[in-house]
């Protein structure tokens, strides 16, 4: 499955985050545990092309995602994993065939060069808010933690607007913030830079 991803993201502080979750009433029993692995070449070649491969586990079913820059938002090719398949690009690093593996071909990136490079962990709660869908995360990776709010949108100029009136009524600031997996990139460079 491919589909383009718009969606518009704010890092939060605890305290911003404990009061969205107010706001908008979620329970904990709302925040689902998915668990990322994220995945490249020895020489970061998906990263040096903008892009980022991961397999997600949530409530027991996985999938892998390429992600890429595309006009508007980022190109998301997905495929569904069996657990016996993910556990084998896990364990093995044997990725299966499809989709996705011809599309990392056409990258010039053959699958058996790929090396997993860190885990992290995200509870996430969603909500259906105006035309979209409101996201809010929790994430763990290599000893630290952030939270996030996400909206995830098919239009970018209501999107856009939409997001902005949100975090005005909430009186956050704007920040600037990259994805989840440059967030992890950074951390994992400077952690291995340090040692």
């Amino acid at each position: 499955m491919q589909q383009l991803e718009i969606e518009f993201k704010n890092l939060l502080t605890k305290e911003e985050f404990e009061r969205i979750k107010g706001l908008f009433s979620f329970q904990p029993a709302d925040f689902k545990l998915q668990e990322n692995t994220y995945f490249d070449t020895e020489d970061f070649a998906l990263k040096k092309m903008g892009c980022a491969l991961r397999i997600r586990g949530k409530e027991g079913k996985w999938e892998w995602t390429l992600k890429e820059p595309a006009a508007g938002g980022l190109l998301e090719t997905t495929e569904k994993l069996t657990p016996d398949a993910a556990a084998q690009i896990a364990g093995q690093g044997r990725f299966p065939d499809g989709q996705l593996a011809g599309r990392l071909k056409e990258l010039g990136i053959e699958p058996a060069r790929l090396r997993p490079f860190g885990k992290l962990k995200t509870w996430r709660a969603e909500k259906n808010y105006n035309n979209g869908l409101l996201v809010l995360d929790h994430s763990v990776y290599l000893n630290k933690e952030d939270f996030e709010l996400e909206y995830e949108t098919g239009d970018p100029v209501s999107g856009e607007r939409d997001f902005q009136q949100l975090l005005e009524r909430c009186r956050i600031p704007r920040r600037k913030t990259e994805n989840k997996i440059m967030r992890f990139y950074k951390e994992w460079i400077k952690r291995n830079e340090e040692s």
